[in-house]
């Protein structure tokens, strides 16, 4: 089982990418895990949002693989508490899917296609965060995950 965080555009500021590789590192020593990066579309500008949402859905749907279970993080998906989300992350981890794909969508969110290929959606909040800090903070939840469910101390409760 590999985790996957997929998002569209590079991480632009240095402070944020520094977070999301130490998260990442310390991930790593419970489970496979990668963030793939999507390039950014060129002259969105010239683009209404439905258009900019299909291309991106085309670019999501390049990265995907055989046997992947995709999770889209959107606004409107399911809320958990941490320990919640730990003991979900158990269950789709025992599931048997090669990949747990989460994606970050563009600005406007997915483009309706893309929900229908996900298996799920989850949110981190009823708040708006930017698509840099949100990276930053799923891929600390991850790792918050991985400790609660070995019971080490970093999670306080």
């Amino acid at each position: 089982m590999k985790l996957t965080l997929l998002v569209i555009g590079k991480t632009t500021d240095p402070h944020v990418q520094a977070l999301i590789d130490d998260y990442a590192k310390r991930l790593t020593h419970y489970v496979p895990f990668s963030l793939e990066v999507i390039p950014e579309l060129r002259n969105t500008k010239a683009l209404i949002p439905e258009q900019q949402k299909a291309q991106e859905a085309d670019l999501i749907r390049k990265q995907l693989q055989a046997g992947d279970h995709l999770i889209l993080l959107d606004e409107h998906g399911a809320e958990r508490r941490s320990v919640e989300f730990a003991r979900w992350l158990e269950k789709r981890m025992a599931a048997g899917a090669r990949r747990l794909v989460f994606v970050v969508g563009g600005p406007y969110g997915f483009d309706p296609s893309i929900h229908t290929l996900a298996k799920e959606e989850i949110s981190l909040s009823q708040m708006t965060f930017s698509h840099q800090l949100i990276r930053v903070l799923f891929v600390e939840q991850l790792y918050r995950a991985h400790t609660i469910l070995r019971g080490e101390p970093y999670h306080h409760e």
